[in-house]
């Protein structure tokens, strides 16, 4: 009789065992995902800016307007004479470049890169098309203050102040 009263309870601890381990891997899997798209929700405006930026490092304006106009009618209201004043050799020569911070607003990114001599610039990214323009604001309007916080002081450790 007392080998069947030995294993008495053991199914309980060992189902006990087995939702904790569940629990701790959910929250774990949960945390991981938030850190994850934190870091990487903006990834591919990045990748649209530093291939622009690219682009003016190697002259080749041409490919570059063609990422920042997409249609005949944006080809209309801002021609390549004019994408050459704001992004040709005399007002930005792009040698080497960082991208500094890109700010998700609404459905598109605010993308800040630091171009070396050529200063710090800014550009707009739409979230789904990829076009590039100009930023209507220096800042998104609806700002998010972790997020502030964050870029304060990555700004910060860079030994830079947000603009």
């Amino acid at each position: 009789m007392a080998g069947f009263l030995d294993q008495y309870g053991a199914g309980d601890e060992r189902r006990a065992r087995n939702i904790k381990i569940v629990l701790v891997s959910v929250a774990v899997l949960a945390v991981l995902s938030g850190f994850l798209y934190f870091f990487f929700r903006n990834y591919r405006q990045e990748r649209q800016a530093k291939r622009f930026f690219q682009l003016l490092a190697a002259h080749d304006y041409q490919t570059a307007y063609g990422l920042w106009v997409s249609s005949d009618s944006d080809r209309r209201g801002y021609p390549y004479t004019s994408f050459m004043q704001d992004w040709g050799p005399p007002s930005v020569n792009v040698r080497d470049f960082s991208i500094l911070d890109a700010e998700s607003c609404g459905n598109s990114v605010i993308v800040d890169a630091d171009l070396g001599p050529a200063g710090d610039k800014k550009i707009w990214v739409n979230r789904q098309s990829l076009e590039l323009g100009f930023p209507p604001w220096d800042q998104c309007p609806q700002q998010n203050r972790i997020y502030s916080f964050y870029r304060n002081v990555k700004y910060q450790l860079r030994g830079r102040t947000y603009k």
